[in-house]
């Protein structure tokens, strides 16, 4: 049993071509964009991270529970 072929419809050459697209297909790629820009822009302004005393104090106090 031969198969159905489908033939190809013609359609006049205008020209131009139209390509929608979503909006998500344009705002997130920016927004990525966006946001790496501000990462490369604020690293001159990066700090030493300095420990807080709490954290110390609790992992102090950890240590002592843990070893009786």
């Amino acid at each position: 049993m031969p198969a159905p072929t489908h033939t190809r419809t013609t359609h006049p050459a205008t020209g131009s071509v139209e390509v929608r697209l979503r909006w998500w297909a344009i705002a997130l790629p920016a927004l990525a964009f966006a946001a790496l820009l501000l990462l490369i822009v604020g690293t001159g302004e990066a700090h030493a991270a300095t420990t807080d005393p709490a954290i110390s104090r609790l992992l102090a106090r950890i240590a002592a529970l843990a070893t009786g």
